[in-house]
């Protein structure tokens, strides 16, 4: 096993990760942009070291500092979580060169798999149906227009490389065509560091299903099961479940063992992830390959009973997999919102400033993947997931019921976040019954406006919360200027004293 590892991303996945690292004994290096000085994954890690400004090409995408970081530091291998340089072979080359291991695939399979024409022609290769669209990247407006013209419409244009929903447009007609080009190029070059993009037919009415492999350096390859990731809003998912309602027994086997004929025709290693579209027919077709840690895997840890990111981490070191096929069995369901600071009653406006009081939920079969802490800034810089709220149940109505549960008990003030839209999606009808595609949440749903009564309840708890930091605060600065340590049972003592 590694000696010590190098987490190249920021939020609650480099927590995530930096704990996993923690659990198997190995030191841990953190990176950190001018914005994120005191964030969260910064303060739990061994090591801390800065990679520059704000925005994340002059840091968290910048090859040379990380690699120059991991040379200064002395470090084994490098985990890219998700984003940033975790699915870039120039990244992984990088890696191999300066005699780093990554924690992910081989910059061959990488490369591969990250060319989405060139994955869609691997596909076919191997017998899996998919979606009529290019098989190379668009060069210009003008040969997509042409494409779009063979192939249909509606149809979506797509960044070649990077995942994530960036570098996405979906189009009616001819005319809106050459501004989603431009706009779906530009986006994936500002993200990924590659503009190329290339069209695919929209299948209308479709669930967005993946499957969740591992592969070893040995040979030896595993599917973890699905995962539903078909509640989403301008391709990006808001909510994943694992199972999946939409799947039998037999089409559950069928895709698992189209995963895996994949992963082996490209001589795939560590964790992988192959997505699918299922139409209204349950016809599935082969949509991508994701070469990294998907934000969604808390779902198939808590039904499979896997820790991924552990077994990345063995994988990567050439260990062998402690599992076989036969010694997969999903047990139970598993849901997972994802908590943005998002304004789900104003369009889903992004919303930054201080995190100013912080509760989160507890009990039997929670748990909350997170990247925030009492005091911490959320920036304007990156994306706007700040933690994740999973749940397990044995089935999948105890499931939402703990999900619910889970979420009234979620307090976080400061910011604006997107719980609402996830207690009210708890509660819809065509939710809870299994009744959704992936243009559920747009065409659909519709945000109701809270209870006032609600809204005073949420307000009275939030003043409180403020109320007892700010005299934690007083309590402690007296003790402090008076030149005695502040015991925390006292102020605690105090607080009752006062009445509150």
């Amino acid at each position: 096993m590694f000696r010590k590892v190098l987490v190249a991303n920021r939020g609650e996945i480099a927590v995530r990760v930096l704990r996993a690292c923690r659990e198997l004994g190995l030191s841990t290096v953190a990176v950190y942009s001018d914005a994120d000085r005191t964030a969260l994954h910064v303060l739990y890690a061994d090591e801390a070291y800065h990679i520059g400004p704000p925005p994340a090409v002059e840091s968290y995408l910048s090859i040379e500092k990380i690699i120059a970081v991991a040379k200064e530091a002395d470090v084994d291998a490098i985990h890219p979580g998700y984003g940033f340089l975790a699915e870039n072979p120039g990244f992984a080359r990088a890696c191999r060169d300066a005699s780093l291991a990554l924690v992910g695939p081989s910059p061959e399979s990488m490369e591969l798999m990250g060319d989405k024409a060139a994955a869609r022609r691997t596909a076919a290769g191997v017998g899996i149906p998919i979606v009529p669209g290019t098989d190379h990247a668009v060069s210009d407006e003008d040969e997509a227009i042409a494409v779009g013209e063979q192939i249909g419409y509606p149809l979506l244009v797509k960044a070649a490389v990077g995942g994530g929903g960036k570098g996405m447009r979906t189009v009616y007609s001819a005319e809106e065509l050459p501004f989603a080009v431009i706009a779906a190029r530009r986006e994936a070059e500002s993200i990924f560091g590659d503009g190329a993009i290339y069209l695919e037919r929209l299948v209308e009415g479709a669930k967005h299903v993946e499957v969740q492999i591992l592969g070893d350096q040995h040979g030896n390859i595993v599917s973890l099961g699905e995962r539903e990731c078909s509640l989403q809003r301008r391709h990006q998912k808001l909510i994943e479940e694992s199972p999946s309602m939409a799947l039998d027994e037999g089409l559950r086997h069928e895709m698992g063992e189209a995963a895996i004929a994949l992963a082996r025709a490209v001589d795939y290693t560590n964790v992988g992830t192959v997505e699918f579209l299922l139409d209204k027919e349950k016809n599935h077709y082969f949509l991508e390959m994701n070469t990294r840690l998907q934000v969604e895997h808390p779902v198939t840890e808590l039904v499979s009973g896997v820790d991924i990111v552990k077994e990345q981490l063995r994988i990567a070191s050439g260990r062998a997999m402690r599992y076989g096929q036969e010694d997969i069995k999903i047990k139970g369901w598993a849901l997972e919102c994802r908590v943005c600071a998002e304004d789900p009653y104003d369009n889903f406006l992004p919303s930054t400033g201080r995190i100013t009081g912080l509760h989160e939920p507890t009990g039997p079969g929670v748990r909350v993947d997170s990247g925030i802490y009492e005091g911490f800034d959320v920036s304007l810089y990156y994306d706007p997931l700040i933690s994740k709220l999973s749940v397990w149940g044995e089935t999948r109505g105890e499931a939402i019921l703990r999900m619910r549960r889970a979420l009234e008990e979620y307090r976080i003030v400061g910011v604006k976040t997107n719980i609402p839209f996830h207690q009210q999606m708890m509660n819809h009808t065509e939710f809870i019954y299994g009744q959704f595609d992936t243009t559920f949440v747009e065409n659909r749903f519709a945000m109701q406006q809270a209870d006032k009564s609600e809204l005073l309840k949420a307000a009275a708890i939030a003043a409180t919360l403020v109320d007892h930091q700010q005299r934690q605060h007083t309590l402690t600065t007296k003790a402090r200027h008076e030149g005695r340590p502040a015991s925390g049972w006292k102020v605690a003592g105090r607080w009752k004293a006062m009445g509150r």
